[in-house]
């Protein structure tokens, strides 16, 4: 394998979804021979990558091949390729098609997944298509055995040793006699690919086996067995690889087939090699679908770091690769980084892949000015028609305003545009375009500041590049923050068609001072393919507590995988002294979902080092502390078998003799104005030439785009190395009108601090809710308390932080000191219910409050009458634990440990609450509270870099402006609302029709919610009037006014249907008027645990349905909790969305004001003790009509030791309605089966304690349905 034949071409192809480019080495040429063509075009060729082949085959032999012929092979030492055809069929869901294998009771379990929407205002709740198209489930089951199980087995069934050293129950052999006809029936279908996924076949693979062999001798083609692919605990995740894999594999191996057979002999004397997502190769017989989705940009990854790091930098990098419709970010700093599980076109993918994160920004993407700001994509032109410049009629994209700026040279385009694919990109088209915007965004100006001068088709051109690179900058930031890296530290490593064209500017304002070009930089996907080793992957699980003797026992295994993963690359021709290993144990804490990767380490003596001290140091390093006194846990075992091929060798240039040679002279537009700029050939350049900016480096198709003040230096290895000047002055506010370009970018500035400090959150805390369910929000505020910009991870936060800023600003007044953090979770001072406890950090700056910052997250426990604090019967707020009005966490930078402990172990003085207990899980949240001032001073440190750039003044300028942009959108909402509903009932207010709708629904106890919405078409005004709702109960479902404002906002988010701000702003056109002493704004007495989560369900569902907008969701958390005095466990189930006027509503997912996530089956089982029978859509619940409301879902959960169970619920009594003449969706019910046989209805509340044996049924409310059949 290692052996290199010099009179033989070596070809890297890259088959990308426009582009296919092609790397060859030619034997005697220094250089390789670079081309690119369409990957489709059938007109002229079957297939780009063996055309790519024939031709260079042709120009260095200097023979023909005829197309028709088969390409000879004896000149060919090697191919090696990635290609996107897995993710093109997973992205336009062309794969074979499949059916899915699963065990009995979960045949909707990857459909419902983890219970998330994916964008949680999209009304209609779009998810991605099944990949398969039937369902059958399995007769068979296994079981975890618990460990005081063992001894009281039945002997009727049959206990083993499953692999990963747990013992499993066979409750129930597979049965193939009622398999077998399902299977055949599939095949008569035309059916003959399977997905196999079984419950804890990670651990006992035998069954799917049996299925695979059955299925096979059938006649089945193609089998994907989830525990043969990844051999890991988590049933959801995969399945769905199981199901990708089918789907994708026989696709592959179809095209491959084609590929080889176009060749003498089928390839057999040829090396043919494929990159897979985790960046290494496979012969064809080993590569596979579930592997080959990343293909592509895998190169590219190995591209780079290959021949960047080490060779022409020290720092880590950041890969930037920049396509037409998305660009992709990686990092690199010595070895992959790599992710256990990807979600790629909304389907979970568990495999070792590369850590690439797409973001849908690119040259294609789409240019608008909306509601007063700039906006870029997320949409895009598409090739076809592509932007206006390709001469199809298209819209303006990110290339068109390049093109403006002189950023792309016509001259150095290809002339393939026009009806005979002949002209030259069309610039006077793209300006004609341009000049039709700036009339539209200078006449918004002009209506906001008469006295504003025209911007410029130059000026706006510039703005939306400005804005399209902080699109791009949020991902990148992202990247290296969520893992404690600081961005400024790397190095950008650009490639790509159009990222060299905005490297320089990406670079500065991420404070980079290092950009690297790769002289093959619009190919090097396509070179990275022949940088690559080829890798064997092997690996099992293992589940054991970290300690000697569970190290020994993984010593063992890993030898025998070390072998395995050995042998596999023998049998391709490597030899010993080319193959290396690399082993990983993935290890967590006792508790946690979150498992690392921790690679074996070598002591200098050639021992192994210890794994626990590498774990514990990674884990710091990402989550920012060390949980002390928690044991460590072995998951799985991997290993990585390489062999080493060492293809391509760097070539180095020779000094420069002279000065670089300019070609000519182009006008190019920056900051400061059009400057005349000199153009050069990278390949006229060579070492140590240096190129002060502006210039143009033209690198092939690529244009390098080199700006003022900064400097472009030509590599010893070709490549460019530019040094990134000083940032610009800071921008300075004009006329109290915020600039329609700065407007825009501090809006992805201010969501990206948010969203930094929401992942700060969730790397720094140690609770299940907050680290793995989601269930948090981080925001930053004005002075006065207003919100600037909230994170949209829970939406019943949203905007309620507000409501607790203020009052708490209203209550300490003067008494605010730098240094200080408040606490509060009390609903009278702006909470929703207690465990969601806010954490608040005012900013100063020259002693004077310029800014806040705040988090929110729910602890799981905080006290009150039952364990989890969520009590179903709670009639006062002390019964639920700690009430926090106000209080310093920490006062003047010292953090009050003594007090804070005081108020969550003693939950109210109150006499009648004495007997009331406190946290029962105080560590935790002392450690929750520390990683929610972490996460504040991220948000803190991230403003004043801003204002390190912009200034104070025009920071909190900007706070201000993006208030009154999204008051803007929110006004025109409802002008278009009042313009197109028709009212049943309008009043006259002097010379203005008011457009008056009234609406109401009531909770299952009778308690009604009645909303009067008054809507001023003139001005865009709203009046939400909550007047004629029911008196405080006597119960839990209480809601706080926080909890109102934020469905409120939810809803008008909802309803404009943009991407807008989540801020103040929303709420300045809209009066909220809720009747003191109502259930909506209760006495600071009031219970309100139930108010958050179901109260809030509510009021969302009757503003939707007074705007029309969908029918009633199911209404309800479905809060679940169970435990006893040595654990808790929490969930919220899923249930059926309301169907719109052009829409379906969605089965089996979160709905409206919460959207976190399902425990995974298999996790549930191993660490509860559960059995979970069931987990599916519960058919027919969703209301009837032209379009159907969602499918509820059915919960059945047996429990194997006494616990006492709690269940919050609604909806079980008044249906979730349907409109417009659709059907009701179906109640929800809850049932009880006892030991003795009972069906017994637990109503919609309920506390009761669970014997051994005893089965607990939830069925959830449908969606109502939309409109008559």
């Amino acid at each position: 394998m290692g052996s290199l034949n010099r009179e033989k071409l070596r070809f890297c192809v890259d088959r990308g979804g426009t582009f296919t480019d092609v790397y060859a080495e030619i034997p005697g040429q220094s250089e390789g021979r670079v081309m690119k063509l369409l990957s489709v075009d059938p007109s002229n060729y079957e297939d780009a990558p063996i055309e790519g082949i024939r031709r260079i085959l042709e120009e260095f032999t200097g023979e023909r091949i005829s197309r028709s012929s088969k390409i000879p092979t004896d000149r060919i030492e090697w191919i090696r390729m990635g290609t996107t055809v897995a993710t093109n069929a997973l992205l336009e869901r062309k794969g074979e098609r499949i059916a899915l294998c699963v065990t009995r009771g979960f045949r909707d379990l990857l459909q419902i997944g983890n219970q998330a929407r994916p964008n949680i205002f999209d009304l209609t709740v779009s998810k991605p298509s099944n990949l398969y198209e039937e369902v059958i489930e399995v007769d068979e089951r296994v079981e975890l055995v618990m460990g005081n199980e063992e001894s009281n087995a039945d002997s009727s069934t049959l206990v083993v040793k499953g692999i990963s050293g747990e013992l499993v129950r066979v409750v129930q052999p597979l049965n193939e006699a009622t398999l077998k006809p399902l299977l055949e029936v599939l095949l008569q279908k035309g059916i003959s690919c399977l997905a196999v996924v079984l419950m804890h076949s990670y651990t006992f693979p035998q069954h799917e086996v049996s299925v695979e062999k059955l299925a096979v001798s059938l006649g089945f083609k193609h089998v994907s067995l989830s525990s043969a692919l990844t051999p890991m605990v988590r049933a959801v995740p995969r399945g769905l690889t199981a199901s990708v894999d089918a789907y994708l594999t026989p696709v592959i191996k179809e095209y491959l087939s084609g590929f080889i057979s176009k060749f003498d002999d089928g390839l057999a004397k040829v090396n043919v090699l494929f990159m897979q997502s985790d960046g290494g190769l496979a012969p064809e017989s080993r590569f596979s679908g579930h592997k080959a989705v990343l293909s592509g940009p895998a190169g590219g990854v190995v591209g780079y770091s290959q021949t960047l790091f080490g060779l022409e930098t020290d720092k880590p990098l950041i890969g930037f690769d920049m396509g037409g419709t998305s660009t992709d970010v990686s990092r690199y700093a010595g070895s992959y980084e790599q992710v256990l599980e990807t979600q790629i076109a909304g389907v979970i993918i568990q495999a070792p892949q590369l850590d690439i994160n797409t973001v849908a920004a690119g040259g294609g993407s789409k240019l608008k000015f909306q509601f007063g700001a700039f906006r870029v994509g997320p949409k895009s032109v598409g090739a076809h028609p592509g932007p206006v410049c390709y001469r199809k009629g298209g819209e303006l994209a990110v290339t068109d305003a390049n093109l403006v700026l002189g950023f792309v040279i016509p001259d150095y385009f290809p002339s393939i545009f026009g009806p005979k694919e002949d002209q030259p990109l069309d610039v006077s088209a793209t300006r004609e375009e341009f000049k039709k915007l700036a009339d539209q965004i200078n006449s918004y100006r002009k209506s906001q500041n008469p006295s504003t001068n025209d911007m410029t088709i130059e000026e706006i051109a510039q703005g939306f590049v400005n804005v399209a690179n902080e699109t791009m900058c949020r991902p990148i930031r992202q990247l290296t923050e969520m893992k404690g890296h600081e961005t400024r530290n790397h190095a950008l490593a650009c490639f790509g068609g159009a990222g060299p064209q905005h490297a320089c500017a990406i670079a500065r304002s991420l404070g980079m001072t290092e950009v690297l070009i790769h002289r093959f930089c619009g190919i090097l996907s396509a070179y990275g393919m022949g940088l690559a080793n080829v890798v064997e992957e092997v690996q099992e699980p293992y589940s054991a507590v970290y300690n000697c003797e569970s190290l020994q026992e993984a010593s063992r295994r890993e030898a025998i995988l070390l072998n395995q993963a050995k042998q596999n690359l023998r049998g391709q021709g490597f030899k010993e002294e080319n193959i290396t290993t690399e082993t990983y144990l993935y290890l967590s804490y006792e508790g946690t979902d979150t498992s690392i990767m921790v690679k074996k380490q070598i002591n200098e003596d050639g021992s192994g080092g210890d794994y626990a001290v590498e774990f514990v140091k990674l884990f710091q390093q990402e989550y920012g502390f060390k949980l002390q006194n928690r044991r460590i846990l072995i998951c799985d075992i991997r290993v990585r078998g390489i062999g080493v091929t060492n293809i391509l060798r760097p070539r180095t240039l020779e000094p420069a003799s002279g000065t670089p040679k300019v070609e000519g002279r182009y006008k190019v537009y920056f900051e400061n104005g059009w400057n005349d700029t000199p153009l050069f050939k990278l390949e006229q350049l060579t070492y140590g030439h240096v190129i002060p900016g502006p210039a143009i480096i033209m690198n092939g198709n690529s244009t390098v785009i080199v700006e003022p003040k900064c400097k472009a230096i030509i590599t010893k290895y070709g490549n460019i190395k530019i040094e990134i000047g000083s940032a610009s002055s800071t921008l300075k506010v004009a006329d109290k009108v915020a600039d329609v370009v700065q407007l825009s970018i501090f809006n992805h500035r201010f969501m990206g601090i948010a969203e930094q400090m929401g992942r700060t959150l969730q790397r720094t805390s140690i609770s299940t809710n907050i680290k793995e369910r989601l269930d948090f929000s981080c925001a930053l505020f004005g002075p006065d308390g207003g919100l600037v910009a909230n994170a949209p991870h829970v939406p019943v936060h949203l905007g309620a932080m507000s409501s607790t800023v203020q009052w708490q600003l209203k209550y300490w007044a003067d008494n605010l000191h730098n240094g200080d953090v408040l606490v509060t979770n009390h609903p009278c001072a702006g909470g929703s219910h207690l465990p969601d406890i806010t954490v608040i950090t005012p900013v100063f700056s020259s002693g004077k409050l310029v800014f806040f910052v705040a988090s929110r997250g729910h602890h799981a426990e905080i006290g009150g009458i039952t364990p989890g604090s969520m009590p179903p019967f709670s009639k006062s707020i002390w019964e639920e634990g700690a009430a926090i009005k106000a209080f310093k966490l920490v006062e003047k930078g010292i953090f009050q440990e003594e007090g804070i402990i005081k108020l969550l172990k003693f939950p109210c003085l109150d006499e009648s609450a004495l007997n009331i207990p406190g946290t029962r899980r105080l560590d935790d949240n002392l450690s929750d509270l520390r990683a929610q001032v972490a996460a504040n001073q991220r948000g803190i440190s991230l403003i004043q870099e801003l204002i390190e750039q912009y200034g104070l003044d025009t920071v909190k300028a900007y706070m201000t402006y993006v208030q009154i942009n999204a008051e803007e959108a929110v006004r025109e909402m409802l002008k278009s609302v009042a313009a197109n509903t028709v009212s049943s009932e309008s009043d006259k207010c002097g010379k203005t029709d008011f457009l008056t709708i009234e609406e109401e629904d009531y909770m299952d106890d009778g308690s009604v919610i009645h909303l009067k919405l008054s809507i001023n078409p003139d001005k865009g005004e709203a009046v939400f009037d909550f007047s004629g709702t029911s008196p405080e109960v006597y119960g839990n479902w209480n809601a706080p006014e926080a909890v109102t404002a934020a469905a409120v906002i939810y809803c008008l988010r909802c309803l404009v249907n943009v991407d807008i701000p989540l801020n103040q702003g929303c709420l300045a056109p809209v009066k909220i008027h809720i009747p003191e002493g109502s259930f909506l704004s209760p006495s600071d007495k009031a219970a309100v645990v139930g108010g958050n989560v179901l109260t809030s369900q509510r009021i969302t569902d009757v503003i939707l349905t007074a705007f029309q907008a969908c029918a009633c969701s199911q209404g309800c958390m479905n809060n679940l909790t169970f435990g006893d005095d040595t654990f808790g466990y929490y969930e919220t189930i899923g249930g059926g969305s309301g169907a719109g006027p052009s829409w379906d509503g969605t089965s089996g997912v979160q709905c409206h004001m919460t959207n976190t996530r399902m425990t995974d089956p298999e996790i549930f089982e191993q660490r509860y003790p559960v059995i979970l029978h069931r987990f599916g859509l519960r058919e027919n619940s969703g209301g009837a009509g032209l379009h159907r409301g969602g499918n509820g879902l059915v919960r059945e959960i047996e429990f194997r030791r006494p616990v006492v169970v709690s269940i919050l619920s609604e909806r079980r009594v008044h249906a979730p309605r349907g409109l417009k003449g659709g059907k009701d969706g179906a109640r929800g019910v809850n049932y009880l089966f006892t030991k003795d046989n009972r069906r017994v209805y637990l109503g919609g509340k309920n506390i009761v304690e669970v014997q051994v044996g005893e089965i607990l049924q939830i069925l959830t409310p449908g969606g109502g349905g939309w409109g008559v059949l």
